[in-house]
């Protein structure tokens, strides 16, 4: 017997679908205000080449990026609340457990548009009298940027599709509330069909946006 779809059921819940996407931008968000100037800072820090601190930064990042997203979610909810004396919601050891794994592999995406970007540009800084500082905010990571554009948003993918992990500790991002619904209209098919169709729009939509900015800004061969 064929199955019959019935999306009516489940957008009479709609409620539930409309709380967990609002939840949902709000954690990739949270998430990516850690992630982006961590990475920026922990790049500029290993490319100073202090040698300790260097060493130590390098080794926590490769910690951070070779961990399983679901099991720094379940570290930072369970382990660390009890480690560090306090007592997390669900929504912050999320944004922690993402935000920090994302800002170590934003720090290699830095690290290697800094290092991309032409000898020549570092050298004719120099030779106008520019301090490092200066140099690097006014002449270097603007153009590093430029380039680091496509995965800078591959990055914000990853975090954006990662949210769905928060489920596994019952925060009420969008997965979390498609099972809800699932379960009050035994609809599962057509539930998650609309929170597949949520990912693909929002992620599509997205990627036309930063095509035409890369396109915009892109630099020059």
């Amino acid at each position: 017997m064929a199955y019959e779809w019935d999306f009516a059921a489940v957008f009479r819940h709609s409620d539930l679908l409309l709380e967990g996407a609002a939840n949902t931008f709000r954690l990739a968000g949270s998430a990516l205000l850690i992630a982006l100037p961590l990475g920026l800072a922990v790049a500029m820090l290993r490319l100073a080449r202090i040698p300790v601190l260097s060493w130590l930064l390098a080794i926590t990042t490769d910690i951070f990026r070779t961990a399983p997203s679901i099991v720094l979610i379940y570290w930072f909810f369970f382990a660390f609340p009890i480690l560090a004396g306090v007592d997390f919601a669900g929504h912050t050891a999320v944004t922690l457990a993402l935000g920090l794994q994302t800002g170590a592999y934003m720090a290699e995406v830095f690290r290697g548009g800094i290092i991309s970007v032409d000898r020549g540009q570092w050298q004719a800084a120099t030779a106008l009298g520019m301090g490092s500082a200066t140099r690097m905010r006014t002449i270097i990571l603007p153009q590093a940027v430029r380039r680091m554009i496509p995965i800078f948003f591959t990055r914000i993918t990853e975090l954006y599709k990662a949210t769905s992990l928060a489920a596994a500790i019952s925060y009420a991002e969008i997965v979390q509330m498609a099972n809800r619904a699932a379960s009050e209209t035994f609809r599962p098919m057509e539930t998650f069909t609309i929170v597949a169709l949520f990912f693909f729009t929002t992620i599509f939509c997205v990627s036309r946006l930063v095509r035409a900015i890369e396109r915009r800004v892109a630099v020059p061969e």
